[in-house]
């Protein structure tokens, strides 16, 4: 998985050193890659935000697919 060389730093920046791409990160969306790097499935993704925001499951499933829709976009997961 592409994901998997990103590089992240405390600035929510991640890099890319195969192909010098950089991205900016918020911080749910660096939670969200380093998650997938320990290898966490969606929906072990969704239950942790759902604890740990109180929110309804159902609408952070639906922003979890958008986020990895952009990452499918961008070439980081299949």
């Amino acid at each position: 998985m592409q994901i998997d060389r990103l590089v992240t730093d405390q600035n929510d920046l991640a890099f890319d050193p195969t192909m010098g791409t950089s991205y900016q990160l918020g911080g749910t969306a660096k939670e969200i890659i380093e998650m997938i790097k320990e290898g966490k499935t969606r929906e072990e993704i969704v239950r942790t935000f759902s604890e740990k925001y109180a929110m309804d499951p159902r609408e952070i499933y639906i922003d979890i697919q958008d986020f990895f829709t952009k990452l499918k976009l961008y070439g980081l997961v299949e």
